[in-house]
């Protein structure tokens, strides 16, 4: 297990080892630490701006290298957004080290959690929030295929599709609040009057009872949010999202195999 102290030796060696590389033409902290957030169970967050000229490929297989011959990589996976990679790493101690690369022309601040360390940024230019009418359409897109996966006893999948349902709408109170809607990070700040009504949703048991009225708080919760955030948007959903409330307790106890297929 890793502990703070070495999560921080780390990042500062990182640090240095960025400042030596000629093709880091910037660096910066990220995540909780650069907004003074971080705490035990933090990870070590880094973006670096690969100079103009330098290949960024070629950049993220020294650095990549560099993580499993000095420091203790067992793993990585990427993300990509945009010009931006994020090469995400395991360490044996279970400490995650996540490294942005980005062209030089593109290393900026996409959100509140960017403090430069060295080098040179672009002007900030804050990723906006997912755009409610998305969240919706997600949400309800996941509540017809879990109605789908009810009906054909297709319970781990109907476990899966009610959460995402749940998830969707419970972002959507997110953005309708102005707290962080990505990932969950505004979640736990939501209000209690927004989180209990959510509780019924959480599956307990791999049975159709227990899916079908999880299903039901969630259809509930969903068109609560969606009234508050475009009253005419929930009435056009209002007659959908009821029948698929209805559905649901046809499969209490007795989910029809082959039904909707």
């Amino acid at each position: 297990m890793f502990t703070p102290e070495r999560r921080t030796q780390l990042r500062d060696q990182l640090l240095r080892d960025a400042a030596e590389d000629r093709r880091i033409g910037g660096a910066a902290l990220t995540g909780s630490v650069a907004e003074g957030r971080e705490d035990r169970w933090s990870d070590v967050d880094l973006a670096f701006g690969v100079a103009e000229g330098a290949d960024l490929e070629e950049v993220l297989a020294d650095w990549t290298k560099r993580m499993y011959e000095r420091h203790q990589a067992v793993h990585h996976v990427d993300v990509r957004a945009g010009a931006w990679v994020y090469r995400v790493f395991l360490r044996r101690d279970t400490l995650q080290v996540d490294l942005a690369f980005v062209p030089a022309a593109d290393f900026r601040a996409l959100g509140p959690s960017f403090r430069m360390i060295s080098g040179t940024a672009r002007e900030a230019r804050h990723a906006p929030q997912p755009d409610a009418a998305w969240l919706v359409g997600m949400a309800w897109l996941y509540a017809l295929h879990a109605r789908s996966a009810l009906a054909r006893s297709k319970l781990w999948q109907a476990e899966y599709m009610i959460s995402g349902a749940r998830d969707h709408a419970l972002a959507l109170a997110c953005v309708r609040l102005g707290l962080p809607a990505a990932h969950a990070r505004g979640m736990d700040q939501l209000p209690a009057e927004v989180t209990a009504p959510f509780e019924g949703a959480l599956v307990g048991r791999l049975d159709a009872d227990a899916m079908a009225h999880a299903f039901r708080v969630v259809i509930a919760g969903l068109r609560r949010e969606i009234e508050a955030a475009d009253a005419g948007l929930a009435r056009r959903l209002a007659e959908p999202l009821q029948q698929l409330a209805v559905d649901c307790d046809r499969f209490l106890g007795h989910a029809e195999q082959g039904s909707y297929r």
